[in-house]
């Protein structure tokens, strides 16, 4: 026996065989056991089953039966159910899911269980009060549920969750299961939904797209037929039933189960005979399990118990009694009486908790309650809920169904709402919320407030709609400044992250001059300084470098809007090729009293970033990666897993590249990428992860796959208008000059230079354009082209970085002709051998050696060739690798087995020349003291570099007291 319609309503499963055969299939697989005869799998692993078909067919039964089954093998149970009237409720089902597992623990040990996620999930799971930080992006929230799941379904496997009328799912638990569903057959989890198919809204596609393994298709009851609506009616009203008598119940039923039953209860309860004689009356009796026959059944309840009815029907699914009288304006006793009379007559079940017996009960029930009536029920629900202590969010679902009426109550909960919602991470909902407050409306000095908090909680999925009501925000009366900075703040950021720099600019540019408080005025200074630092068109850039540096210079970092500043000076410094010197002095002064990457909401991580890759630029990746690892921290410990983390892996990704660990940057760019694509495509996000894929494919000399990437994400022209890095048309035209489409690369690279030039963005390590520029016109203007890369070299040599010095030195090599070649490849070599830059330096190597091998030089070519080689493998540069193979070929050399990528641990060898170095001994002194030749001394501290992170200058800080001890 299993249940049916009910919980104090029981009767057999007929016609279900084929969907109980797979039911008993997937558990049997779930808990590592098969039918006789068949082997069991290696392990237990789960599925989805989906049950799709209209309502009354008997989903919530055979739902029923696969909860019984499971708890026989022994499974953990997760059970849900939508509700019609909660469908607006954020979390709703997921809640239902998770929190009886997890209620009965502590604070602490919820925390221990939860770890990390306990900030992230615990609010949208109902387990902890929201934080007062920054509230979880959807994307990190989603993350953080599925880890919770995935973690019970391990530590409490087998695990079988069902949720039952999933079309009335809340769209933030049903579109984060639908994501998730494809991941059960990779645990011990079976996950079972039922839905009614027509009713599926769009966001749930997933569960109707992927209903099993191998494509098994979502389980469709159909109606039963007449001689199994004829057992029904003999199992319940006796065997005497005659058959004329049960072909006319199967008849006026359609074979719909739920009207089935219905029917044979009022046949029982009017006493009438199951014979022929009788079967004239059953359509009459059928009528009245449903629509308007059901409330007419109602109506002759007594008013009491209609009022009753319709107050159950407003609050939902698990409906307390004591809420219920309150709603229905009844006394204890005169709603016990009506809550009987509505048990008799079927209406509803359960004692401590009440719910309807089926949903299409409920939804007869609540349709006919009148237009004004319900809304007054809706409002005494909102009143009740939050005078029973359960909070506004409870409220809000039953606000949303009033009338405007200019109640500041309403306006009240209806805020404090959508900041519980805003802060559990369903800022859809609370949209909802503050839409209605902004109806009601609020008071008029109210009014700009409701509009600010309307436009935050769309800005992470709506950035058109929050630039409208952040200004219109701004058109109404203000009278706390707070206010209005913060939404000027707030316009200025969405502005820019839509990639409307222009109008970001000109927003704080309007407000500065009338801004009263001074810090307020720096700090809106701040900002603008950074939109224009981003702004591809922005008119006068060098004007605004040189107010810049005037007014970083003379702050001193006492709070965090002149750190900012001092950060974008820095940044500044870095665009323009200023010496190397001035840039590490002022990323030290941003950085001296900290520079959280999420540690405000208000405040972009673009600033933290700038000053992280202005120490990579300055050849200190090492120290660039430490801070992108607090910044990674500071993410994923905000719960900030979109747009934000992936900037943050695709950057990391980017330090990777630049210190030639290729392999490295190629897993973190496609993790970024992975990433950016769940934000959505065209956005910023996107043209970084794609560009530096290209970068990446290129290094590793894969030419082919790195143009696929690029046409499969239309990465070309038009190019942003913000300033990205790397510059995608300078990564555009490198791959054009790859693909030896060397005209078309000469003239994106040329227009990629009038177009930074100007704006006084002049440093070779930022963005080669010059250096691609003149490999793509060597081939029609030798002479401009070697003008072009002599002049990178000036520029580079400037800035100071000897791995930006090395590659302008064999960009001007492969345009020189003659014996000037060897000269700037060994002078190359030399530089970079004392950077980082492993994959630059493989590449000059091999340029080098090369070259040595065509002048005739063949013992110094093969030392070169061989060092190169070595390098390339390191660095993952496989089409580096097969260059330096061919060249020792061409000179008769036999090329040396490949050795794997080196470890960033020193050698006993590297750290004694890496102390001598800090001590400031010169390599020559070095190699005197450990009695080694001065060239070993020079590849030794060249492996020290590149393993540490950092040139000459850096390595007393990057190695800290480690070079003082003696080596073994």
């Amino acid at each position: 026996m299993v249940q049916h319609g009910g919980r104090d309503r029981q009767t057999l499963l007929f016609e279900r065989e084929s969907e109980l055969v797979a039911v008993e299939e997937a558990l049997s697989e779930l808990t590592g056991l098969r039918a006789a005869g068949v082997d069991p799998p290696d392990r237990p692993h789960g599925a989805l089953l989906a049950v799709a078909a209209p309502a009354g067919l008997g989903k919530t039964t055979l739902l029923t039966e696969v909860r019984r089954r499971a708890a026989a093998k022994g499974c953990t149970v997760l059970y849900a159910r939508g509700g019609e009237q909660e469908q607006g409720v954020a979390f709703h089902v997921a809640r239902q899911l998770v929190q009886p597992q997890l209620a009965g623990l502590s604070d602490t040990e919820l925390r221990s269980r939860l770890g990390g996620w306990y900030a992230i999930v615990g609010p949208a799971l109902g387990l902890c009060a929201p934080s007062d930080g920054a509230p979880p992006d959807p994307q990190g929230l989603r993350d953080g549920l599925d880890w919770v799941l995935t973690h019970l379904a391990v530590q409490r496997a087998p695990m079988v969750l069902v949720l039952d009328d999933a079309h009335w799912a809340d769209p933030e638990s049903l579109s984060w299961l639908a994501a998730f569903a494809p991941r059960a057959e990779e645990l011990p989890l079976l996950l079972v939904v039922a839905y009614r198919p027509e009713e599926l809204p769009g966001h749930a596609e997933a569960l109707r797209g992927l209903p099993g393994r191998s494509g098994r298709r979502a389980l469709g009851l159909a109606p039963l037929s007449a001689p199994a609506i004829a057992r029904l009616v003999r199992e319940s009203l006796g065997a005497h039933a005659d058959d004329a008598f049960c072909r006319e119940c199967w008849a006026v039923t359609a074979g719909n189960p739920f009207e089935a039953v219905e029917l044979t209860a009022k046949v029982r309860d009017r006493g009438l005979t199951p014979t022929e004689n009788g079967a004239h009356l059953l359509r009459d009796l059928a009528s009245a399990a449903k629509g308007s026959g059901l409330v007419a059944i109602l109506e002759r309840l007594g008013a009491s118990t209609v009022r009753h009815a319709w107050a159950c029907a407003v609050l939902g699914t698990e409906i307390s009694p004591e809420l219920a009288a309150a709603v229905a304006g009844l006394g204890a006793e005169e709603a016990a009486d009506a809550t009987d009379r509505l048990r008799n007559a079927r209406i509803l079940t359960g004692v401590d908790t009440l719910e309807f017996v089926h949903p299409l009960i409920a939804t007869a029930v609540y349709r006919a309650i009148p237009p004004g009536v319900r809304v007054a029920l809706h409002g005494q629900a909102a009143w009740t809920v939050v005078n029973a202590g359960l909070g506004p969010s409870a409220a809000a679902r039953h606000l949303l169904e009033t009338h405007p009426d200019g109640d500041p109550w309403v306006v009240q909960q209806l805020r404090s709402a959508a900041r519980e919602t805003v802060r559990a991470g369903a800022p859809e909902a609370a949209r909802r919320y503050l839409a209605r407050a902004l109806r009601e409306p609020p008071p008029f000095d109210d009014r700009a407030v409701v509009l600010y908090e309307l436009g935050s909680a769309s800005l992470l999925t709506e950035p058109a709609t929050t630039v409208n009501h952040l200004r219109a925000a701004l058109e109404e009366p203000i009278t706390d400044p707070a206010l209005r900075h913060g939404i000027v703040y707030r316009l200025s950021q969405v502005l820019a992250h839509s990639d409307r720099l222009v109008e970001a600019s000109e927003t704080l540019a309007r407000e500065i001059p009338v801004t009263v408080d001074a810090r307020v005025r720096l700090r809106m200074q701040a900002e603008q300084f950074m939109w224009d630092a981003f702004r591809a068109d922005e008119p006068d850039s060098p004007a605004r470098s040189r107010r810049l540096a005037k007014l970083a210079d003379r702050l001193t970092g006492r709070d965090l809007t002149e750190r900012y500043i001092i950060g974008l000076r820095t940044w500044d410094a870095t665009l323009r090729g200023e010496p190397v010197d001035t840039v590490i002095h002022h990323a030290e002064r941003a950085l001296s009293g900290g520079l959280r990457w999420a540690a405000d909401e208000d405040r972009g991580f673009e600033v933290p970033v700038l000053v992280a890759l202005s120490y990579m630029y300055a050849d200190r990746p090492g120290r660039t990666e430490e801070l992108f690892v607090e910044g990674i921290a500071d993410f994923e410990h905000a719960g900030w897993h979109g747009a934000h983390l992936s900037f943050a892996y695709t950057l990391l990704a980017y330090v990777r590249y630049r210190r030639g660990r290729l392999a490295e940057a190629e897993d973190f760019v496609r993790a970024g990428l992975r990433l950016a694509e769940r934000v959505g495509p065209g956005t910023p996000a996107h043209w970084y992860a794609v560009g530096i894929l290209v970068q990446v494919l290129l290094a590793r000399g894969r030419v082919t796959e790195a143009g696929t990437v690029a046409e499969s994400y239309a990465f070309g022209p038009p190019f942003p208008s913000a300033v990205v890095f790397p510059d995608s048309q300078t990564v555009y035209g490198e791959l054009l000059l790859a693909l030896g489409r060397t005209k078309e690369a000469a003239a994106e690279l040329a227009a990629a230079g009038r177009r930074l030039d100007p704006r006084g963005m002049r440093n070779p390590a930022w963005c080669p354009w010059q250096l691609h520029l003149a490999r793509a016109e060597a081939p029609d203007a030798p002479e401009r082209a070697l003008a072009t890369a002599l002049d990178a070299v000036e520029r580079a040599r400037h800035f100071g970085a000897p791995s930006t010095i090395g590659q302008a030195l064999r960009a001007a090599a492969d345009v020189t002709s003659g014996a000037g070649r060897v000269k700037l490849l060994e002078e190359s070599v030399a530089h970079l051998e004392r950077s980082p830059a492993g994959y630059e330096l493989a590449c000059s190597l091999v340029a080098l050696g090369a070259e040595l091998r065509r002048t005739g030089h063949a013992k110094d070519a093969a030392d070169q060739l061989y060092r190169g080689l070595d390098t390339a493998v390191a660095c993952g540069a496989d089409g580096l690798v097969e260059r330096a193979r061919d060249e020792l070929a061409a000179a008769g050399l036999r090329p040396r087995p490949l050795h794997g990528a080196a470890t960033d641990t020193l050698t006993a060898r590297e750290r004694a020349a890496a102390a001598g170095a800090v001590r400031g001994l010169c390599p020559a002194e070095i190699g005197s003291e450990l009695h080694l030749e001065e060239a070993t001394v020079v590849r030794l501290l060249s492996a020290v570099y590149r393993k540490v992170g950092t040139d000459p200058a850096g390595l007393p800080v990057a190695l800290g007291s480690a070079a003082d001890e003696p080596p073994h």
